[in-house]
């Protein structure tokens, strides 16, 4: 991601648009709470309860969370709905009343946050590795003693076999010089790459790097992030959105919305996929969360400040673009790399409690 998208900022000023809109009707003096744009935390009880006409005589009131059929009463008393195992952010709540067949609908919506602030962390690093500074890191893989890295950049995106002592890159692969690399993933035996804003997926053989097809990505507002549980690939898109991809065909079957208790947390970026847990870095920051992939909430942040101190870097070193990413995961050896953007360094690292 060399330059900061701002598909999102018009995204979120929709969304703030909406949540202070008034309650939105379709039925004559149809009225539901709470209030639209209202912030709840998980594990938080919603109250709803919808208000109408004494003319309306309802056969039944019923209630809707994004589509999905909540309850439904025979009169306006109000009940709630526990929000503990739910995905985060703007949920929408319909309530539609029913007389004589046809329905009158109201509908509000609430932004669902973090319960609790994230854990604050830092970390020790264990060990450092040489590291290609020509790679401009965009995802970082480590399987069966190597690391697989997908660069970024117009003619000078490909994917990398990367010996993890020496830092030599001992197979690649250069993509189409017109297009911009970003994430990817093992699956299996095979290695799937994304591209920024070129909507194209690539599929290489993890072996010989063979390309063994393309496939057209139509999901996210760009491709950035990749990772893999095992079941399902995790895409980030620029936003504080992370979908969930099918691993065969690589179509949409769902996403969830990376808040905090404060709100949500843009620009998720390198993904990795954890102890059940995803790692995400904050383009242009220092900062990598851990994120639970059910909800999206943030868990822990872990403050990266001054892994290769600015003091250290050369004076032509263009700190704007060549940021912190990249991170890969050891499950067999229990180890973590990190890096960043052209950075002369792979840095092994444990993260620790403040």
């Amino acid at each position: 991601m060399k330059y900061r998208p701002i598909l999102f900022i018009a995204a979120i000023a929709f969304f703030v648009y909406s949540c202070n809109s008034n309650t939105s009707t379709t039925g004559a003096d149809i009225t539901i709470s709470p209030e639209s744009g209202t912030n709840y935390k998980a594990g938080d009880a919603v109250n709803v309860k919808v208000g109408y006409p004494s003319s309306v005589k309802p056969d039944s009131v019923v209630y809707l969370l994004d589509s999905v059929r909540l309850a439904s009463k025979k009169d306006s008393s109000a009940f709630s709905f526990k929000t503990d195992t739910m995905p985060l952010g703007a949920r929408v709540i319909t309530a539609k009343v029913y007389t004589g067949g046809k329905s009158q609908d109201a509908s509000t919506n609430i932004v669902l946050m973090a319960a609790k602030a994230p854990e604050e962390m830092t970390y020790k690093v264990e060990k450092i590795f040489p590291h290609d500074t020509s790679a401009y890191t965009e995802g970082l893989l480590y399987q069966d003693g190597y690391l697989y890295e997908t660069t970024g950049n117009l003619g000078h995106s490909d994917l990398r076999k990367v010996d993890v002592t020496t830092g030599k890159v001992v197979q690649r692969q250069p993509i189409d010089p017109k297009v911009f690399g970003e994430g990817s993933a093992i699956i299996g035996d095979k290695i799937v790459m994304f591209t920024y804003r070129e909507k194209i997926g690539y599929v290489f053989d993890k072996n010989t790097f063979k390309l063994l097809k393309t496939f057209n990505n139509n999901v996210g507002v760009e491709g950035w992030g990749v990772t893999y549980d095992g079941k399902k690939i995790y895409l980030d898109d620029s936003t504080n959105r992370i979908w969930f991809l099918d691993k065969n065909d690589y179509h949409q079957t769902g996403f969830i919305d990376v808040y905090d208790n404060k709100g949500p947390i843009q620009e998720v970026n390198e993904l990795e996929y954890i102890d059940d847990k995803l790692y995400s870095n904050v383009y242009t920051t220092d900062i990598i969360l851990v994120i639970n992939p059910k909800t999206g909430a943030v868990m822990q942040r872990v403050n990266m400040a001054n892994l290769w101190p600015n003091s250290k870097r050369p004076a032509d070193f263009d700190n704007t673009n060549n940021v912190l990413n990249g991170i890969a995961w050891d499950a067999k050896g229990r180890r973590l790399f990190v890096t960043g953007k052209k950075w002369p360094f792979i840095y092994q690292v444990s993260f620790v409690k403040k």
